[in-house]
């Protein structure tokens, strides 16, 4: 969905960021800003500073920053969307007309039918848990240990068979009916319900909606797990069972099998926990935990199956730029035994005790050779290594082959030397000149920082000093801010001022999409430098820092330029930049 800018502007100018934040972050007021401990990072001294006159935030600690959308998408992990109609409706504003197609009204008058019908059917399952009908359920769940207010906390219900004839008493039409999924269609038996004698388990997505729904059969009957087909509310690949109930980062996140488990983990006090719903692991569910942690704990069952599972989780998980630990079950099958059997100090322990995804997968690569066989041993030796150059950070690579030399007692040296080999061999070049290359790429790299570093510099005292604009215009422009974000940022400011007088921070983060940009440009606007003064020193420093954005972009231009006419000019450009003198 796409909103014109002038209302996303009016929304944010609507929702203040200091009545936003303290609902979430407890803040003191200090000078003309508000601080407190930061909701991003773990801290025992404030660095998260709100500014209430440039409606945007930042951390000193950690770096995150931005405006109220940014803010409330971060540590709700929402969309920009979802975040803007969000503070709509808290501001009353009424949301633009949207498409006005027959085809779009139909899909948007569909979806809102199915979630209503969900709801319906969630409130209708758990109010039959405590009839008469529904004891056998409740029965079942008190036995497998779930309290009175777990069963509450996650809408536990009962099926009876009786669904349809109550929300057809409601007016929904067969039509609607039948896009919910929670109904078959038979031409000899005619419509009913597609769940009966099933514990239900309602599905909500992260707005607390029920998309769908998951039940387990009391008897013998199959499948034992009967899971809603996809419907227009639910995709089971982009969603996870116990999502709902987490908000903002996590420190981590651990990724259970089934319904049971995860309700077990959460009444022990484990509220991180989240599963897959009747479908193999996917890459979106991977995209969809990058919101949320840095770190997933994987805690499939013990069995061959769950084995199978996790190695192929793991790979798409540190694909996304997830770190993975996988925790041992044993003896027991799965969690919601495990915490039957033992407790939740047993298990906080083996989360301390979890290990790295690399060495959960040599373990398992382990049992296919025989270390008892040279030529055997030999040829793991090799897979490892192999294995090893999957890491792209060195340092951390090197702390992986320090790890696997001192567990199986290889010399150090020796494992280097065949990692090397293995690398040479991967590249298909010498492996000391891929090792100089690196280095001299990574030279280039600072000093290109050093560019970036000075243009933010002059960003950040433009928008705390108004009058640099007009001392250094004849000197120093837009076009001189070369690097992106840079010259976005050097475009709308320059913009802003000359247009309204006046630089507007919060505007300027809203034009920007991703997080990371965001903190970005946030940080340009909050940077910690000396306060400028007349003194020679400063008159010194901003000059300093001019020449070198201005040599910069001369030598940019030079580059690509064909005329030699202006070729020359440029050059004529540089030579005065070495008596430059801007009057502060």
């Amino acid at each position: 969905m796409y909103y014109e800018e002038d209302f996303v502007e009016e929304v944010r100018q609507r929702s203040d960021i200091v009545d936003v934040i303290s609902s979430y972050v407890n803040l003191k007021r200090t000078g003309s800003n508000y601080v407190g401990l930061c909701p991003f990072h773990n801290e025992k001294t404030a660095s998260f500073s709100v500014s209430p006159g440039k409606q945007m935030y930042y951390c000193f600690g950690c770096g995150a920053g931005g405006n109220v959308f940014t803010f409330l998408m971060e540590y709700e992990n929402l969309t920009f969307v979802e975040v803007l109609e969000q503070l709509a409706e808290k501001a009353g504003l009424e949301l633009p007309h949207q498409s006005d197609s027959a085809a779009d009204r139909r899909r948007r008058d569909l979806r809102d039918s199915v979630l209503e019908v969900n709801k319906l059917a969630a409130n209708y399952y758990f109010s039959r848990l405590k009839s008469e009908k529904g004891k056998t359920g409740y029965d079942y769940l008190t036995g497998r240990g779930l309290t009175p207010e777990t069963i509450v906390k996650f809408g536990l219900g009962y099926s009876d068979a009786n669904l349809y004839r109550y929300v057809k008493s409601k007016g929904y039409t067969d039509q609607i009916l039948k896009e919910t999924g929670l109904f078959t269609y038979d031409e000899k038996r005619g419509p009913y319900d597609k769940f009966w004698n099933r514990v239900m388990f309602p599905i909500l997505d992260r707005n607390n909606r029920v998309i769908a729904f998951g039940g387990r059969v009391m008897g013998d009957a199959r499948p034992k797990y009967l899971n809603s087909p996809e419907t227009v509310v639910f995709d089971k690949s982009r969603n996870l069972y116990g999502l709902n109930f987490i908000h903002g980062r996590q420190e981590g996140v651990i990724i259970c099998e089934g319904y049971m488990d995860v309700i077990a983990l959460h009444q022990a006090g484990f509220t991180n926990a989240v599963a897959s719903l009747g479908t193999a692991f996917t890459s979106q569910h991977c995209s969809l935990l990058k919101r949320y942690t840095d770190l997933v704990y994987l805690c499939y069952d013990s069995d061959g199956a769950g084995v199978k599972a996790a190695l192929r989780a793991i790979p798409m998980l540190k694909a996304t730029g997830i770190r993975v630990k996988v925790i041992d079950m044993q003896p027991y099958k799965d969690p919601d035994e495990f915490m039957k059997g033992l407790s939740k100090e047993a298990f906080e322990e083996r989360i301390r005790e979890a290990k790295t995804s690399f060495f959960y997968e040599l373990d398992h690569l382990k049992r296919d050779y025989d270390m008892q066989d040279p030529e055997a041993k030999t040829r793991f030796m090799n897979e490892v290594a192999k294995k090893c150059l999957t890491f792209d950070n060195e340092i951390e690579r090197n702390n992986y082959m320090e790890a696997f030399a001192r567990e199986y007692g290889v010399r150090l040296e020796d494992f280097r030397k065949l990692t090397a080999y293995h690398s040479a061999r991967m590249v298909g070049i010498d492996y000391e000149k891929r090792i100089q290359g690196r280095e001299q790429k990574d030279r280039k790299g600072s000093g290109e920082d050093g560019i970036a570093q000075s243009q933010g510099i002059f960003l950040t005292w433009l928008s705390n000093h108004p009058e640099l604009f007009e001392k250094t215009k004849e000197v120093i422009s837009v076009e001189d801010f070369v690097d992106e974000p840079y010259h976005q940022v050097a475009e709308m400011m320059y913009e802003q001022f000359y247009k309204e007088g006046a630089v507007q921070p919060a505007v300027i983060i809203s034009r920007f999409q991703s997080k990371e940009e965001q903190s970005l440009v946030a940080g340009l606007f909050n940077k910690e430098i000396k306060e400028l003064t007349r003194d020679e020193e400063q008159k010194k420093a901003v000059n300093e820092v001019i020449r070198s954005i201005k040599r910069y972009s001369l030598d940019h231009r030079s580059r690509h330029v064909t005329d030699m006419g202006e070729l020359q000019h440029l050059i004529e450009e540089k030579k005065r930049l070495q008596t430059l003198q801007i009057m502060l």
